[in-house]
């Protein structure tokens, strides 16, 4: 964060419930274009914080909310969430393709590790993700109820389970103006014809798992005369950007998405100044 701008913890309603967020603002008396940075599974850590401070500095209003409260805050802690990915990755395939199956392998786990892995799959279920993402269409209208923002234009940006929430958040708001999904899963193709907003996805090549899938979003976008463009750098894992995760972090890529990212909401949303 820079002395030209502010920033706070805010209240914001979500759907059915209050969020936490973190809200930067330029120090200027005029309205801005917003972006609302959707954080990864592991919550509102230091990385998504510094993502914010990055747009608000480019001059964007931005506002970070965290999607984990009460009991699901408690239980979603970086070692419950590694324990539960490390488990899941061990699973066999059918299993990591549906986790409904799971039921045998965790009843070989101790009851503290079974709770852990229950939480988590609850936050990758589907009713659970179309939560998180009514959640952002709530946070859309609080940026357009506020004085600094210009309420038409609007963006979304989302890292891995954040990008996939992005992507569902631009099939249920028609007013949101561009979304960049970060290695996130594809909304569901039934509904993309829904999607008003242009869509930038970035992916890394060896992230297989979610890259494999893009020629499908890609496709029904364009049957459905929607804007996506797309880039994927190759040889870059899942989570190239975060560059607090060393292991998989990779500078030359996450530098041109940074640059395309920013040419993406300058067309879209208007570049202002910092």
């Amino acid at each position: 964060m820079t002395e030209a701008t502010r920033g706070e913890m805010v209240k914001l309603p979500g759907k059915g419930r209050e969020l936490d967020a973190a809200l930067i603002t330029p120090g200027v008396d005029e309205r801005r274009p917003a972006i609302v940075v959707v954080h990864e599974i592991w919550g509102l850590d230091a990385h998504i914080r510094n993502v914010a401070g990055r747009f608000a500095a480019q001059g964007y209003v931005t506002l970070a909310p965290d999607l984990y409260i009460g009991e699901l805050r408690a239980a979603m802690t970086s070692d419950n969430i590694q324990a539960g990915m490390a488990f899941l990755r061990q699973a066999p395939p059918e299993v990591q393709r549906d986790p409904s199956k799971i039921g045998p392998l965790l009843a070989q786990r101790t009851p503290s590790e079974q709770e852990a892995l229950r939480t988590l799959l609850r936050v990758m279920s589907p009713g659970q993700q179309r939560q998180f993402a009514e959640d952002l269409v709530e946070a859309c209208r609080y940026l357009r109820t506020r004085q600094e923002v210009d309420p038409t234009r609007i963006g979304g940006v989302g890292f891995c389970m954040g990008g996939g929430l992005v992507g569902l958040l631009a099939t249920l708001d028609p007013e949101l103006r561009a979304a960049v999904v970060f290695y996130g899963a594809n909304p569901p193709l039934e509904s993309v014809p829904n999607i008003r907003a242009s869509v930038l996805g970035l992916y890394g090549g060896e992230d297989h798992r979610v890259t494999d899938t893009v020629p499908e979003f890609e496709e029904a976008m364009r049957k459905a005369g929607r804007r996506f463009a797309r880039h994927i750098y190759p040889g870059a894992p899942h989570a190239f950007f975060n560059d607090t995760r060393p292991q998989v972090y990779r500078p030359a890529s996450a530098e041109d998405a940074w640059t395309r990212v920013l040419d993406f909401f300058g067309r879209e949303l208007g570049r202002p100044s910092p």
